[in-house]
């Protein structure tokens, strides 16, 4: 099976166009005011206005009230939904849309229990934990702690790049591999250059399972 791969984080249309006709599945867009990231809801519908046919386009939020996520949703033609908090399985259901369930590894973090709890979710995405940041941080957890056939599912993400995508494959076997920091020239702006690396690595991965 092909790994997919979602680059997360796009400010620019052009940026996110030249990537996703360059072969990236998933353009991901982030509505969280923290974050270096954010964009605005005219940012996040120039961005997908942008984009080819055949490319998933997914909205990030992190503890957001509803009332927010339905407001950018009446505005911006998102088509996956990620929460990247603490939200619990029925505010992620709230939308009636689909979404991915992102969790901030720990060794004591219960993946089964999450997957009985989230049972509906497209997706579980497993990122490295931080105590202040929630996502994008540059680092990667212990891939061990994934178990294997897992029920949903895996978006590995934290830390990953063009100089590890190969081992996580071998070592995870991720359904797909959420990028950000490890493709960026700057916060916000992806170097296309080493997208196009990723995408040839995780090509290379794919042919070594």
């Amino acid at each position: 099976m092909r790994t997919r791969i979602k680059v997360c984080g796009f400010t620019d249309p052009e940026n996110a166009a030249a990537a996703a006709y360059h072969g990236v599945d998933a353009i991901g867009l982030v509505f969280y005011s923290p974050s270096p990231r954010n964009i605005t809801v005219e940012q996040g519908q120039k961005v997908i206005a942008a984009l080819p046919a055949f490319v998933t386009t997914v909205g990030l939020f992190v503890d957001e009230s509803y009332a927010v996520i339905e407001r950018v949703l009446s505005q911006v033609p998102i088509d996956l939904l990620q929460f990247h908090g603490d939200e619990s399985p029925a505010f992620c259901r709230l939308a009636g849309r689909p979404y991915i369930k992102a969790v901030r590894m720990r060794p004591e973090t219960d993946l089964m229990q999450l997957a009985d709890d989230f049972f509906d979710a497209s997706a579980l995405l497993v990122d490295a934990y931080h105590p202040d940041l929630k996502g994008g941080t540059g680092h990667h957890f212990d891939w061990n702690l994934i178990p294997d056939n897992y029920p949903l599912p895996i978006i590995l993400a934290g830390g990953i790049g063009v100089e590890n995508a190969q081992q996580a494959i071998k070592q995870a076997r991720p359904y797909a591999l959420d990028v950000s920091s490890g493709v960026e020239r700057q916060k916000g702006m992806k170097d296309i250059h080493k997208i196009v690396e990723l995408i040839t690595e995780v090509e290379l991965g794919d042919r070594r399972k």
